[in-house]
């Protein structure tokens, strides 16, 4: 782990246990924010909800922040359906995928090979791409208050075969995520994409079901997934940003003060996490081949060239030409 990331780690980590017993008044306006991650600050999801809470807390009299993790205020689908009309959660961190059944045009952030780099992907979400879907967002009842990127881009793993070059992916059985965005990417590098829950990656590959999988490296760390995998290609064929969205019914509750000091927080935030995205991926490279691990940079010319054809059909059908276009000629 960097010392950048330790420092932080170590300066926040007593947040989980002290994050609930040192409310201040009844008197405060209560802001629970929901993640799905684990409380753990080496997640981008969690940081976030992390940052945000630590400066707010720090720079309001009047209102008060509680991060809950792991699910603890339900499912990411429930809880952002209730927020929209106004109960529940205050807010969420997560991808914006978990938003496309309500803006359809979000869906145009995750097509594969979209993403050049971190600084393209923040470039992008800070431009004019950004503010039409924070537009599209409050439309549907949202309020967006930063957007930051995840820490590290999705690579295949495989289980016994090494991937050396991009024909090497042809026919193999591919776990992801079951969305059609995902399952598109897979199949337009050649693979066989495999939808599946995640609690069944690690037996699917002990037995043999599938021949791999698509994640971040930190994922394949965290899970010990190097247990039943050998190797990754480094694709970097995809890349979740991550946003901090609030419900617009409950941001509406808060009086302008309020307001602009979590706007401030959420910003704040989100260049936390921003800054940290090359720095543990970095380390979670590192992390892999220390546990032994092949580790392939390969061509990804072809597989670039091949997403093409999957970008402008899912960006049609999501109404979100005009948005890609613009996110290539960033």
């Amino acid at each position: 782990m960097s010392k950048i990331l330790r420092t932080i780690v170590a300066s926040l980590a007593l947040l989980f246990v002290v994050s609930g017993a040192n409310a201040q008044t009844s008197a405060k306006k209560l802001i629970r924010i929901h993640t799905s991650g684990p409380a753990d600050l080496g997640v981008d999801n969690t940081m976030l909800a992390h940052q945000f809470m630590t400066y707010v807390n720090a720079h309001s009299n009047t209102v008060e922040v509680k991060v809950f993790a792991n699910s603890a205020l339900g499912q990411s689908r429930s809880v952002i359906e209730a927020m929209r009309l106004g109960s529940g959660a205050s807010a969420t961190t997560g991808g914006p995928a978990e938003y496309a059944s309500f803006v359809k045009r979000i869906g145009v952030l995750g097509l594969p090979f979209v993403w050049k780099s971190y600084d393209h992907a923040i470039a992008v979400l800070d431009g004019p791409v950004g503010k039409e879907l924070n537009a599209d967002m409050e439309k549907a009842g949202f309020k967006v208050l930063s957007w930051a990127v995840s820490w590290g881009f999705r690579n295949v793993v495989t289980a016994k075969k090494e991937v050396k070059q991009a024909s090497d992916l042809k026919g193999l059985k591919i776990r992801t995520i079951p969305t059609k965005v995902f399952v598109s990417a897979i199949n337009a590098m050649g693979a066989n994409a495999t939808p599946m829950n995640f609690g069944e990656i690690y037996t699917s590959l002990q037995s043999g079901v599938l021949d791999g999988y698509e994640h971040t490296l930190a994922t394949t760390v965290s899970f010990k997934f190097n247990e039943v995998a050998c190797c990754i290609a480094m694709t970097r064929h995809l890349m979740d940003p991550t946003v901090l969205v609030f419900s617009l019914a409950e941001w509406k509750k808060f009086n302008a003060t309020e307001q602009a000091v979590m706007m401030k927080g959420a910003q704040e935030a989100a260049n936390i996490v921003r800054k940290l995205a090359p720095v543990r991926e970095a380390d979670s490279l590192a992390a892999v081949k220390k546990l032994g691990m092949k580790v392939s940079e390969i061509d990804v010319a072809p597989l670039q060239k091949a997403a093409l054809i999957a970008q402008d059909d899912l960006a049609k059908e999501f109404g979100a030409q005009s948005l890609l276009a613009q996110i290539r000629k960033q």
